[in-house]
């Protein structure tokens, strides 16, 4: 009678597998996800062995971008046990990473994907359960804790709680966390730190791929206990610095910065620059606009913004405000950020055309002041455009008195070196700006009007007569008086 019973309870086994089979087939459920779970321990007599045991030490899954999805505390997970409700429920992941699971209590689910813990689930409910067919699905992930470093204005950690509806923040997101990166960020090599599995994996993101080609593969989808680096560029562009400021994670450009301008500009020192709006940041003309604006022997060609880094490494950026000018090159205007230093070098000489173009230019000062002395009509102060020619220094003062030498001038000049220079010009009021005949002026210029040779020779003989002349009105004097009386008529 015992083998009979044993047959019947084998068949009986048989037919509730069958069922089984034919009901996981029916509703389309992975069934390579239930066979590990299938699996019972050869041990236990009587019962078919339907799948091989899970290897307790699997190999980790190569990182990839788009790795599973690793539980950690903090999550809350799902649990079904088919034909078994009195054990299936909701379940937070405690902080020690485990599930408190009924009859087996704490099992280590952390950093294990959910594959794997219903694999880790279903052996543990082997020796109590036979065939235990477990289905883990994630309720609500943990707030998502990521660190932002390197070339950000806000580094720091940061925390995103994901609500309904919420997805997992990306690497523009989490640098937009960190109030946007610097000028000296390298987008080109985002690196991507991630702990997966007891290992410690690293990618890199090309940002610039996302702003110029509106590539999303490379905005990566970031995980619990990410870290997202930005480091220093060696290769600063400033059309790419100023492309990169329309990004949707680029800082806020209406926050004022501080920057120091030194050179040839005529205030140099440290200036607080506000932009007006995103789309209008402060840049190197509307600095050297508070400074004062240039003087005229200023290099705008090999302009340097000196520009600190997160290493302690300056970067030293190279602008040709010339090219602004002349080609109405904007990416010449460079975006500055807090911390710059401008640094305006002097020119060894200056073509006139040159001055002439630095004299209409946005960032030049508006006046210059220049004494005009001597044999003019109204001589004094006069207010000019910058590099403004000698004739007009003339014209502004009125023009020649008939006193004066109309064909020699004296320029005196205060040089940046402390020195005083004296040159003779042989004025020309008809040619224009010439470095002989009409030279451009600088601020606190003095153009001096000589008498010419007869007035000259008219002065000295007055001089020279004046004793006279007074002798004759002194011995007129009693003739004078008695004339007033009468006497002598």
């Amino acid at each position: 009678m015992k083998p009979r019973s044993n047959n019947r309870a084998k068949k009986q086994q048989m037919q509730r597998a069958t069922q089984w089979c034919c009901w996981i087939l029916a509703s389309g459920f992975p069934l390579l996800q239930i066979l590990p779970a299938l699996a019972v321990p050869s041990n236990r007599p009587g019962i078919p062995t339907l799948a091989p045991n899970a290897a307790p030490n699997a190999p980790t899954t190569p990182y990839t971008p788009d790795a599973p999805y690793t539980l950690g505390a903090g999550d809350r997970v799902k649990v079904d046990i088919f034909d078994v409700p009195e054990y299936s429920g909701e379940y937070p992941v405690l902080i020690d990473g485990t599930l408190n699971l009924p009859i087996l209590g704490s099992v280590e689910v952390a950093d294990l994907t959910l594959t794997q813990a219903t694999e880790r689930i279903s052996r543990a409910y082997a020796p109590f359960i036979v065939r235990p067919l477990v289905t883990l699905s994630l309720i609500a992930p943990r707030p998502v804790q990521i660190a932002v470093s390197g070339e950000v204005n806000r580094p720091g950690t940061y925390t995103v709680v994901l609500e309904q509806g919420r997805q997992f923040p990306t690497v523009t997101e989490a640098i937009d966390l960190a109030q946007g990166f610097t000028r000296s960020a390298d987008l080109r090599q985002v690196q991507v730190r991630r702990f997966y599995q007891g290992q410690v994996q690293i990618f890199s993101v090309d940002l610039r791929d996302v702003l110029v080609n509106g590539n999303p593969s490379q905005d990566l989808v970031l995980r619990d206990g990410d870290t997202v680096l930005l480091s220093s560029t060696t290769d600063i562009s400033p059309a790419e610095i100023r492309q990169w400021g329309d990004a949707s994670f680029a800082p806020d450009e209406i926050k004022p910065i501080q920057v120091a301008i030194v050179g040839e500009v005529t205030r140099a020192g440290s200036y607080v620059l506000e932009g007006t709006s995103s789309s209008n940041p402060p840049t190197v003309t509307q600095a050297i606009e508070q400074a004062g604006g240039i003087k005229p022997l200023a290099d705008i060609r090999n302009i340097n913004v000196r520009r600190p880094t997160k290493t302690g490494v300056p970067q030293l950026i190279e602008v040709d405000l010339w090219a602004l000018l002349q080609a109405g090159d904007l990416s010449e205007d460079l975006i500055l950020q807090a911390g710059d230093t401008i640094e305006i070098p002097r020119a060894s000489s200056l073509a006139p055309a040159e001055a002439t173009a630095l004299a209409s230019a946005s960032f030049a000062p508006d006046i210059i002041k220049v004494n005009v002395v001597g044999e003019v009509v109204q001589p004094g102060s006069v207010d000019l455009q910058p590099n403004a020619p000698l004739n007009q220094a003339l014209l502004a003062a009125g023009g020649f008195n008939n006193r004066a030498a109309q064909g020699t001038v004296e320029l005196v000049r205060l040089n940046p070196d402390g020195t005083v220079s004296k040159q003779d010009i042989d004025v020309d009021l008809s040619k224009g700006i010439s470095a002989e005949n009409n030279p451009s002026l600088r601020s606190n210029d003095v153009v001096i009007v000589r008498r010419s040779s007869i007035t000259a020779f008219s002065d000295t003989l007055g001089l020279i007569l004046e004793p006279i002349t007074r002798a004759f009105t002194v011995l007129s004097l009693p003739f004078s008086f008695l004339r007033i009386f009468g006497v002598g008529n």
